[in-house]
């Protein structure tokens, strides 16, 4: 088994481990044994380091596995949405998109804002050519009526 796919299983592991509820509940027994024993020790300085210690390790360790798992979920959520992307109607131009710059990305949704107000402006307009066809229907109509009551 390769070293990538242990870490990956292990960082899994460890991401699901830290997310339940009774390793919460752990670490908040963990915390107050640690505030209990303070007295125990004088509160020392040894006392705090420990604590403060662990702590930072934990979390140090735990940045790089959460970030781990974070980083295959998205690319596995990225590469199912350009697989929807391929197979539909959609356009294929936003597959990989994720890999543009900021700068670039901003530009396209700005250039997507003026595609879709552009399509809002002209579907008003249509219908605002329709609904004026169909008012000078009526009143030609109303009219000839009308003019076919007083002949």
């Amino acid at each position: 088994m390769t070293f990538s796919k242990t870490f990956t299983q292990f960082a899994s592991f460890v991401a699901k481990t830290t997310g339940r509820p009774v390793t919460f509940v752990l670490s908040v027994t963990t915390i107050a044994v640690w505030a209990l024993s303070g007295p125990i020790f004088h509160f020392s300085d040894t006392w705090q380091l420990v604590i403060n210690t662990g702590t930072t390790i934990i979390t140090f360790l735990q940045v790089f596995l959460i970030q781990n798992t974070q980083n295959r979920d998205g690319a596995a959520i990225q590469a199912k949405l350009d697989e929807l992307i391929r197979v539909s109607a959609a356009q294929n131009q936003y597959i990989g998109i994720e890999q543009l710059t900021e700068e670039e990305m901003v530009a396209l949704r700005s250039c997507e804002g003026d595609e879709t107000r552009a399509g809002r402006l002209a579907a008003a307009l249509a219908a605002a050519d329709e609904a004026e066809t169909l008012a000078n229907k009526r009143a030609t109509e109303a009219a000839a009526t009308a003019k076919g009551q007083y002949s």
